[in-house]
C-alpha cells in the first residue's frame, strides 16, 4: 500500500484482539482452511506445489460440507487447501521431482508428497488472540494474492504455444494489478475513516470505482472517464466476490440484470438515486476484522493509520497535538478514553499546561484542550481557577467556569476578551476551514462589542492578520467585512 497516496489517515476505531479473533474463525475461508487442517492425514496426498491430488478433492469437499452437485465445491475445497497450507495450518512434504515409477506408490501414477497437521494448528484453540489474528492476516494475503489474478479462462487463452503466458495479450500486469487492488483498499479504508472510523457504513460501488478513476477536481465526469468507472466497478465486483469468505468484506454484488444492460448509466455523484437503486450498482461494507486487517498491511507499508486510544497511555501534550489534525468525532472518542484513565484533577492541570504556546498550532490545541475540559466536573475548578490571569487560557477558564455555575469569577480585561475571539476564529479555520457556519460565529462574537476592530488589530496574537484577513471575506455584513478588511492592513502594517 502506497505510503505516499495515504501519508495520514483519520483515526479508526478497532474492536479488541479477542473479538478480532472470534469473527477471524468465523470468517467461512479461515473455518474450513481450519477444518482441512484437522483432516490432513498419512493418506493425504499432495502434488508438487503442495495442492491436493485432484482425487483428493472431492473427499476434503465432502468433509467440508459441500454439495457434491455444485460445480464450485472441488474449487472451494482446493482453495481452503491452499490457505490452510500457506498460514502453515498444514505442512506438507511434496514429492521429489525426479520420482520414478519404482518410487512410492503404483507403476505409472504421478509421484506424490504427503500432508499432516501443521504446528500452527494448536494456536487456533490454544494461542492468544494475536497469534490467531496473526494465521488470519497470512490467510488474507493468500486471498488478495489470489483476488489480483485474472480469471482461469483468461490465463489459458493467453497460453502461448511454449506454455508461456503472454501478459500483453492478456492486458494483465500481475505488480499493477497487486497495486491496484492495494489502493483501492485503501480507498475503501480512507472512506471508511472519513465516515466515522468505526467501519458501519457501507460504500456504494461506483465511488468506490470513481475514486480510482476520476481525477481529482475534475466536474462532470466525461463518456471515457464514466465507461472507465464502470470497467473499475466490474473489476471490483469479482475482486470482492473473493474478498468477503475471508472475512474482509461485506458485499452486495452488482444486480446481474444490471450487468446484462450494456447501456446502463453508472450513477454520476450528484445524480439523485434513492438507496435501493444505488445498492443495485452493488455495496461493500469493511468488517471490523477487515479494518483491522487493512490498517496492519498499511502500518507495514509506513503509512501512518492511527487507531482511537492510542494515545491513553502518553502525554497531554502528544494527545493534544495528535487530536489537532482528527476529525470532530475521532477527537472527542480519544479525548475521552484519555480523560478515562486519570485523575480528572491531576488530568485537566495537564491539559492546561499542555494547551500553553504562541506557535500556530496553539489555538487548535486550546480549541481540543477546552473540548477535553467539558468532560471534567466540579474537582478540576481549583486547576482551572489556576489559569485566569494567563493571556492565552484566562477566556477558555471563565467559559468553563461559566458553564459551571462557578460563583466570583473575575471578569476578563477588554484585551483578553480580544485575544480570545481571534484564538477562537483561528481555531475553527485550522479546525474545518472557511465552513458555512463560521461567518455566524464571526457575527455572534463581534455584534456585542462596540468599536470592536479598532481594539482588535493590536492583539498581539500571532493569527491576528489571518483572523481579520478571514472576517473581511466571510463576515455577512458588507460593512463590518469592510471594517475588517481594514482593520487587517493595520495588523499587517504594525508588524516588523
Amino acid at each position: 500500500m502506497s505510503a505516499e497516496s495515504h501519508p495520514t489517515l483519520p483515526p479508526v476505531r478497532l474492536h479488541s484482539d479477542a473479538e478480532l479473533a472470534r469473527d477471524a474463525l468465523g470468517a467461512p475461508l479461515f473455518a474450513r482452511a481450519v477444518r482441512l487442517a484437522r483432516w490432513a492425514g498419512p493418506a493425504t496426498r499432495v502434488g508438487v506445489g503442495g495442492e491436493l491430488a485432484a482425487d483428493q478433492l472431492p473427499g476434503a469437499a465432502a468433509h467440508l460440507g459441500l454439495d457434491a452437485d455444485d460445480e464450485d465445491a472441488a474449487g472451494y475445497a482446493s482453495q481452503a487447501w491452499r490457505v490452510a497450507v500457506d498460514t502453515g495450518l498444514v505442512d506438507v512434504t511434496e514429492p521429489e521431482e525426479d520420482a520414478d515409477a519404482e518410487g512410492p506408490g503404483k507403476a505409472g501414477e504421478e509421484p506424490h508428497g504427503t500432508a499432516a497437521p501443521g504446528e500452527d494448528l494448536a494456536l487456533v484453540t490454544g494461542g492468544a488472540p494475536g497469534d490467531v489474528l496473526a494465521l488470519w492476516r497470512a490467510a488474507l494475503e493468500t486471498v488478495l494474492a489470489d483476488a489480483a489474478v485474472p480469471d482461469l479462462e483468461d490465463l489459458v487463452d493467453a497460453l502461448d504455444a511454449g506454455g508461456e503466458i503472454d501478459f500483453d495479450r492478456l492486458d494483465w500486469n500481475p505488480g499493477r494489478e497487486a497495486d491496484f487492488l492495494d489502493e483501492v483498499l485503501a480507498n475503501l479504508y480512507l472512506l471508511t475513516a472519513a465516515e466515522g472510523g468505526a467501519a458501519d457504513r457501507p460504500i456504494p460501488l461506483p465511488v468506490l470505482a470513481a475514486s480510482m478513476v476520476v481525477p481529482d477536481g475534475m466536474g462532470e465526469p466525461s463518456d471515457a472517464v464514466l465507461e472507465q468507472v464502470s470497467d473499475a466497478m466490474m473489476r471490483l465486483d469479482d475482486q470482492f466476490r473473493q474478498l468477503e469468505p475471508i472475512g474482509l468484506v461485506e458485499f452486495r454484488p452488482v444486480d446481474e440484470e444490471l450487468m446484462a444492460q450494456a447501456d446502463e448509466d453508472v450513477p454520476r455523484g450528484g445524480r439523485e438515486a434513492d438507496d435501493e437503486d444505488v445498492s443495485r450498482y452493488g455495496m461493500v461494507r469493511l468488517t471490523p476484522l477487515g479494518l483491522y486487517g487493512i490498517r496492519a498491511r498499511m502500518l507495514e507499508a509506513g503509512v501512518e493509520a492511527p487507531a482511537v486510544g492510542e494515545l491513553a497511555g502518553k502525554g497531554a501534550d502528544a494527545l493534544l497535538d495528535a487530536v489537532s489534525t482528527y476529525p470532530e468525532h475521532a477527537a472527542q472518542a480519544e479525548i475521552e478514553q484519555w480523560m478515562a484513565g486519570r485523575e480528572p484533577a491531576d488530568a485537566v492541570a495537564e491539559l492546561l499546561a499542555a494547551a500553553r504556546g504562541d506557535d500556530e498550532g496553539g489555538p487548535l490545541r486550546r480549541l481540543r484542550c477546552q473540548q477535553a475540559l467539558a468532560l471534567a466536573g466540579p474537582e478540576a475548578e481549583s486547576a482551572v481557577r489556576s489559569v485566569l490571569d494567563e493571556a492565552e487560557l484566562g477566556g477558555l477558564a471563565r467559559v468553563w467556569l461559566a458553564e459551571h455555575g462557578v460563583a466570583d469569577v473575575p471578569a476578563p480585561a477588554p484585551e483578553m476578551v480580544f485575544w480570545l475571539t481571534v484564538d477562537t476564529i483561528a481555531a475553527q479555520l485550522a479546525a474545518d476551514g472557511e465552513t458555512e457556519e463560521l461567518p455566524l460565529l464571526m457575527e455572534t462574537l463581534t455584534a456585542h462589542h462596540a468599536g470592536f476592530f479598532e481594539k482588535v488589530w493590536r492583539v498581539e496574537h500571532p493569527s491576528t492578520v489571518q483572523v481579520l484577513e478571514a472576517m473581511g471575506r466571510l463576515h455577512p455584513d458588507r460593512k463590518t467585512a469592510k471594517e475588517a478588511r481594514r482593520a487587517a492592513f493595520k495588523a499587517r502594517s504594525r508588524k516588523p
